[in-house]
C-alpha cells in the first residue's frame, strides 16, 4: 500500500477532462492513495495497468465515460477510487494467472444504445485544407490508373484454398532467383483459406473483389493466378470467373503482367511450367524503376491489433494525425473494422461529407450486427482475452479507442464495401470484420499501398507485399519488442508533443514508401487472410444447431468381421509403428503466432541433433483461428482440434506458442489440458510478445526442445493401428475399391484398432460400404470434429464442411496413425500425420506420379496392396508424396456458427 498520496497525473490518465474514469498508467496496488480534485481517495482493489478507476462519483444508472463517450452504465453507485469492472472483464481475468486478487462482483453493465441519425439537423462537414506545396516519395508508377507502388513484387495468387499449397511451393522455389535483382522486392504467395468446401459461398463477392484488387494492386509487378478447374469443392470460382469479374467491373487487368494458370494435376510438371512463366517476368520487373511521386499517390490503411487501453490515447491519435497529413497532401486513408466502431458511431459521424455517406456507414453497422445474430452472436464476441486483460472491457470501450484513428478535423468522405477500390482522395471507411488480417486484405485490395498498424500488446503481423509500419502504444512494451516495432507512440505519453511525433512518423512513412525496409520486412514475417465464409443466411437453423447433442465417442458396432489375413510381416510393421512419439510439435494458439511457429520448426529441422535423437522431425500447425472470430460458437471446435493434436500419439514433445493478445492464449490452453487431467509441465509454453519478440522466442523454443524431458514416457513396442479414410467429393468409387476399404476397416477394428471416416462423405454414405460392413445405413457421428478417439473401433467424425484440408485437419486430431485418401490428383497432406494418396484404375501417367499407390488389376488384391503400402508408410520406410512435394496444409473449420468479428 502506498503511504504517500499521489496526484492523479502520476498514476492515471484522463483521455478528456470531462471523463469520470481514468486509465491506470501502471499497476496500482489496493490501498494506493491518490488525490483527485484536492481530495484523497484509496483504491479498493489492485488496478492493473490500462484498467480504469473512478475519479468522480457515478450514481447508479448513470454512464461511465471515456473520451466523453459512454461505455457502460453503473449498476450501483461508484465512488472515486473504485476499480470499475464488468462481468466480461472479470471472466477474462479469472482465466489468467494473476498474483493479486480481483473483485468478483461487477459494478457496471454493458449497454450500447443504437445510434440515431437525426437527419433533420444534419450538417455536412468540412475537409481539412490541402497543402499548397507538394512532397514526394520514390515509387513505382503504374499505367492504367493502377496508382503508384511502394514495392515491386511478383505475386503467386491462389484463387482458392485448393491451390494455396502450390502458391507457397512455387514462391518458395523461385524466391532465390529474385534475391539478386535490385528492383524486385520479392516473390510473394497469396495462399488463403477461401473458395472451397462450402455448398454456398456467402463471401463470394468479397472474395472476387479481393482477388481482383490484389491482382491490379500498384505494388504488383506481375501476377500468376492459379486455379484447379477440376476441383468440385470450388464450384464456379475459377480463373475464368475471376477474369470475367475483373473485365465486367473495369479492373485494369491489361496494365499488369499476368497469366491465368490452371493446374493439370501433375505437381512436378505444374511447378516447372509455373516457374517458367514467372521467370519470364523477372527481367521486365527488374527494369521497373522508382521515380519521384507526390504523396497524393499514397493510400494508407489504418489498422489496429492487440489493442490496449492506451491505443486510443497515443497510438490511434498518432495514426489519425499522420492520416490527416496524408490527406492534406491529397492522398487517401482507409479506416476499417466495422464491428470495432459499434458504440462510437456518434464520434465517426461528427464530421461527414453528406447524408448518403452517413446512411451508408450506419447501414454497414446494422448489416454486421444482423449477420452476427444469424449465428447466435453479438459484437461483444469481438474483444479478445488480451484486450480485456489490458483494459478494453467491452466492444464499446474498444470501439471508442479504435475510432480515434479518425482525426476530429478530418471529414469522412467515402464509405465502401470490403475490397472496393478507393477511386477518390480523402478519408474512407471500408466495411470489414475486426479480424486484423481479414480486414487488412480488404484494405490492400481497395488500393492501400502502406499499412499503419497500431498495437498495444505488440502484434507483429505483416502483409506479404505491402509494407506494414507498426506503432506501439507504450514505451515499456516498445522496449520489450523494439526489434519488431517501427514507432514508439508511447513517447507521447512520456511528454513528446503529438506534432513532433507526427512529423517524425511521417518522415519514416515516406522513407519506407521509398524503399526502406520496415521492421516486419526485415524479419521476413508475413500473413494473409481474406474475410472467411459464413454458413448461415438467417436465424432459421440456429435453434437446431445450438440444440445439437455432442457425439458420445462410443464406436459403431460392426456385425461382420474381415476375411483378410495380411502377411505377418505387414501386421508387424503396422502395429509397431516406428514413428510414434517422434514429432516435436510447435502449436501456435492463434493465427498471429503461426508464421513464427513455422520459422521455428524450419530452423529446428535444419539443425544437427546427434546420432540417435528422440525427435526425428519438427512440425507446426499454422492456422487462421484463435482470434478475430465470435469465439463462443467455435470454442468447442477449436478446443477439440488443438488438444487432439497436442496429445497425438505421433507427438513426442509439444510446445504451445501464443502471440500474446489473442482469445485463445496459453492460459486458455492450459485450462483445457487441466480438464483432461494433463500436467502442464509435460508441455512447453512460449509467448512472442511476453518473451520479447521473434529472436528471443525462437531461442526459447530451441532451448525447450534441446533440454531432456524427465516426464517423457517410452512408447509401447506394439499398439493397435488407427487409420482414417476419406475420398474425393462427387466422385464415383469402384465397388471393388469400396469393398477393399470395408475389408481393411473390418480387419483393423477386429484387431482392436480404430477406423475413422468423416460423416456425410462420398465414402461413409456409400450404400456399398454399408452393405459390406453389415450396416443398414450411415450411422450418426460418434466423434465431434477434431475429437481425440478414446475408445477403439469404427467412428464417424462430424464434418461441418466438405473442405478437403479442413476434413484432413479434423481427422488428424482424432489421433490416427495414417490417413488413406482416395483421389486421382495431388491433394495437400497433413503437416505430421502421413496422408496416403490412393487411386484406382488411374491411367494418366502424370497423375500416377502424384499418388502413393495406383491400384490396378484384380480388385480382390487391392486390400492387400493398400495394407502393404500402409505398412511401409507407418513404419517410416516410405515417405508420402505430399511430404516429398511439401504439399502440406492445415485449416481449422469454424463449424456451423463461426463468423468473423
Amino acid at each position: 500500500m502506498t503511504k504517500t498520496a499521489l496526484p492523479l497525473a502520476a498514476i492515471g490518465r484522463l483521455p478528456l477532462p470531462a471523463d469520470n474514469v481514468a486509465i491506470a498508467t501502471k499497476l496500482l496496488p489496493a490501498g494506493t492513495t491518490l488525490v483527485i480534485e484536492g481530495h484523497p481517495h484509496r483504491l479498493d482493489y489492485t488496478v492493473p495497468e490500462g484498467h480504469r478507476f473512478a475519479v468522480k462519483p457515478i450514481p447508479q444508472d448513470e454512464p461511465l465515460l471515456s473520451w466523453g463517450l459512454p461505455f457502460g452504465i453503473a449498476s450501483q453507485p461508484i465512488a472515486p477510487g473504485e476499480y470499475v469492472r464488468n462481468a466480461g472483464m472479470i471472466e477474462a481475468l479469472n482465466g489468467r494467472t494473476l498474483d493479486f486478487s480481483i473483485p468478483q462482483k461487477p459494478n457496471f453493465v454493458d449497454r450500447i444504445a443504437p445510434h440515431h441519425l437525426d437527419e433533420a439537423t444534419f450538417q455536412p462537414g468540412q475537409q481539412v485544407k490541402r497543402y499548397g506545396t507538394e512532397r514526394t516519395f520514390l515509387g513505382y508508377r503504374r499505367h492504367g490508373g493502377r496508382g503508384v507502388g511502394t514495392r515491386n513484387m511478383i505475386v503467386i495468387l491462389g484463387v482458392t484454398s485448393s491451390t494455396a499449397g502450390f502458391a507457397r511451393a512455387l514462391a518458395e522455389r523461385l524466391q532465390p532467383e529474385a534475391n539478386g535483382l535490385p528492383n524486385v522486392d520479392g516473390i510473394a504467395p497469396v495462399a488463403h483459406t477461401e473458395g472451397s468446401g462450402y455448398a454456398q459461398l456467402n463471401n463470394r463477392d468479397y472474395l472476387l473483389r479481393t482477388l481482383a484488387g490484389l491482382m491490379v494492386h500498384p505494388n504488383v509487378a506481375a501476377v500468376l493466378a492459379v486455379d484447379l478447374a477440376t476441383d468440385p469443392a470450388s464450384g464456379d470460382l475459377t480463373n475464368q470467373a475471376l477474369e470475367q469479374f475483373m473485365r465486367d467491373n473495369h479492373y485494369p487487368l491489361g496494365d499488369v503482367l499476368h497469366h491465368f494458370f490452371t493446374l493439370s494435376g501433375d505437381w512436378q510438371a505444374d511447378l516447372e511450367q509455373g516457374a517458367a512463366l514467372v521467370r519470364a517476368w523477372l527481367p521486365p520487373a527488374n527494369a521497373m524503376l522508382r521515380t519521384p511521386e507526390p504523396l497524393a499517390q499514397l493510400a494508407v490503411a489504418l489498422q489496429c491489433g492487440g489493442s490496449d487501453a492506451f491505443s486510443g490515447v497515443s497510438g490511434n491519435p498518432l495514426a489519425s494525425s499522420v492520416a490527416k497529413e496524408i490527406i492534406r497532401y491529397g492522398g487517401r486513408a482507409n479506416l476499417a473494422e466495422t464491428d470495432e466502431l459499434i458504440g462510437a458511431e456518434a464520434y465517426i459521424l461528427q464530421n461527414v461529407r453528406d447524408l448518403p455517406t452517413a446512411r451508408a456507414f450506419l447501414h454497414f453497422i446494422a448489416e454486421f450486427q444482423e449477420r452476427l445474430a444469424w449465428h447466435g452472436q453479438s459484437a461483444e464476441g469481438n474483444p479478445s482475452g488480451g484486450n480485456k486483460l489490458r483494459g478494453l472491457y467491452n466492444i464499446a470501450l474498444k470501439s471508442i479507442g479504435a475510432a480515434m484513428k479518425k482525426h476530429p478535423d478530418v471529414r469522412l468522405d467515402h464509405v465502401i464495401d470490403y475490397g472496393e477500390r478507393m477511386s477518390q482522395p480523402g478519408f474512407h471507411f471500408m466495411n470489414s470484420p475486426g479480424n486484423d488480417l481479414e480486414s487488412i486484405a480488404g484494405q490492400v485490395a481497395s488500393g492501400a499501398n502502406l499499412i499503419l498498424f497500431i498495437t498495444g500488446n505488440g502484434s507483429i503481423t505483416n502483409f506479404p507485399f505491402v509494407p506494414t509500419i507498426k506503432v506501439m502504444t507504450t514505451s515499456r512494451r516498445y522496449a520489450l519488442l523494439a526489434n519488431e516495432m517501427d514507432v514508439n507512440a508511447g513517447a507521447y505519453l512520456d511528454g513528446m508533443s503529438m506534432d513532433d511525433l507526427t512529423q517524425e512518423t511521417l518522415d519514416l512513412l515516406v522513407a519506407i514508401a521509398s524503399g526502406q525496409a520496415s521492421c516486419g520486412e526485415r524479419a521476413g514475417h508475413s500473413q494473409i487472410s481474406i474475410w472467411r465464409n459464413w454458413q448461415q443466411q438467417d436465424r432459421s437453423r440456429l435453434p437446431l444447431i445450438l440444440g445439437r447433442t455432442k457425439p458420445n465417442g462410443m464406436p459403431i458396432p460392426l456385425p461382420r468381421h474381415s476375411a483378410l489375413q495380411p502377411k505377418a510381416a505387414v501386421v508387424q510393421r503396422l502395429t509397431q509403428n516406428g514413428q510414434h512419439g517422434s514429432i516435436g510439435l510447435i502449436l501456435p494458439t492463434s493465427l498471429c503466432s503461426g508464421q513464427i511457429a513455422r520459422l521455428a520448426a524450419n530452423r529446428l529441422n535444419a539443425q544437427e541433433w546427434g546420432e540417435a535423437p528422440t525427435l526425428t522431425r519438427f512440425a507446426t500447425l499454422v492456422h487462421t483461428e484463435g482470434c478475430g472470430v465470435a469465439f463462443a460458437s467455435t470454442r468447442e471446435v477449436y478446443a477439440e482440434t488443438m488438444v487432439g493434436h497436442a496429445l497425438h500419439p505421433l507427438v513426442g514433445d509439444c510446445l504451445f506458442l501464443e502471440h500474446g493478445c489473442e482469445k485463445a492464449h496459453n492460459n486458455y490452453l492450459q485450462s483445457l489440458l487441466r480438464e483432461r487431467g494433463r500436467a502442464l509441465d509435460d508441455f512447453g509454453w512460449a509467448s512472442v510478445q511476453l518473451d520479447g519478440g521473434i529472436d528471443k522466442v525462437l531461442a526459447k523454443i530451441s532451448d525447450y526442445f534441446h533440454q531432456p524431458k524427465a516426464s517423457a514416457q517410452p512408447m509401447p513396442a506394439q499398439r493397435s493401428l488407427a487409420v482414417a479414410f476419406l475420398a474425393e467429393e462427387d466422385e464415383a468409387l469402384p465397388d471393388g475399391l469400396i469393398g477393399s476399404i470395408a475389408a481393411i476397416i473390418q480387419w483393423i477394428v477386429g484387431s482392436g484398432g480404430t477406423a475413422v471416416l468423416p460423416s456425410g462423405s462420398t465414402l461413409s454414405s456409400a450404400p456399398a460400404l454399408h452393405t459390406a460392413l453389415g450396416l443398414k445405413e450411415e450411422p450418426a457421428p460418434t466423434l465431434a470434429y477434431g475429437q481425440l478417439v478414446a475408445r477403439p473401433g469404427l467412428h464417424l467424425m462430424e464434418r461441418p464442411t466438405t473442405h478437403w484440408t479442413e476434413t484432413v485437419t479434423g481427422l488428424g486430431a482424432t489421433g490416427v496413425d495414417l490417413i488413406v485418401a482416395l483421389t486421382h490428383k495431388p491433394r495437400p497432406g497433413h503437416p505430421f500425420v502421413p496422408v496416403l494418396l490412393v487411386g484406382a484404375t488411374v491411367n494418366d501417367e502424370g497423375a500416377q506420379h502424384n499418388l502413393d499407390l495406383c491400384l490396378h488389376g484384380d480388385s480382390t488384391q487391392w486390400a492387400e496392396q493398400m495394407l502393404e503400402t500402409m505398412a511401409a508408410v507407418v513404419a517410416g520406410q516410405q515417405e508420402p508424396r505430399t511430404r516429398q512435394q511439401n504439399n502440406l496444409d492445415f485449416q481449422l473449420t469454424r463449424g456451423w456458427l463461426g463468423i468473423s468479428t
